[in-house]
């Protein structure tokens, strides 16, 4: 259903990604269709408030991985400066509500997991060439219960 270029307001699209999201089990129409996809909640840097983002991901062990690209413009996409003050985030995944860390990697290993995301999603690799940025690459690792 969610289609981006339907949308004025990315607030408004996230949260029709989220609810056909949360009502279908984890899988939804539109720009997200048939890809790996999860629920990322912050808590706002600035105002407290959560927010939650639709990002495609890929695994590495039993982190999630998920590329702070916002489509390959010059600035970091909200979502990844409110995890950097507060990286102890909600992950929805399917049926499932996941506490988890989130880290930064760094070097040679931010280096492989990129190239692992480029790997199952071109379209990271043609951001990172729109952008002087350096796009982080993220690790929500789920917290032990």
């Amino acid at each position: 259903m969610p289609v981006r270029s339907e949308f004025n307001d990315p607030v408004a699209y996230n949260a029709a990604t989220a609810a056909e999201f949360r009502a279908n089990g984890g899988e939804v129409s539109g720009d997200f269709a048939g890809r790996p996809l999860l629920l990322l909640t912050t808590v706002g840097a600035r105002t407290g408030m959560s927010r939650t983002t639709p990002l495609i991901y890929t695994k590495d062990g039993e982190s999630f991985v998920v590329t702070a690209a916002d489509g390959g413009v010059d600035h970091h996409p909200g979502w990844y400066h409110n995890l950097l003050a507060e990286p102890k985030v909600t992950v929805e995944v399917g049926p499932l509500t996941l506490f988890c860390l989130a880290s930064e990697p760094k070097g040679a290993e931010r280096d492989r997991l990129f190239a692992d995301r480029v790997a199952a999603t071109p379209r990271f690799g043609e951001y990172q060439a729109k952008t002087t940025r350096q796009i982080p690459i993220i690790l929500l690792t789920p917290e032990a219960s």
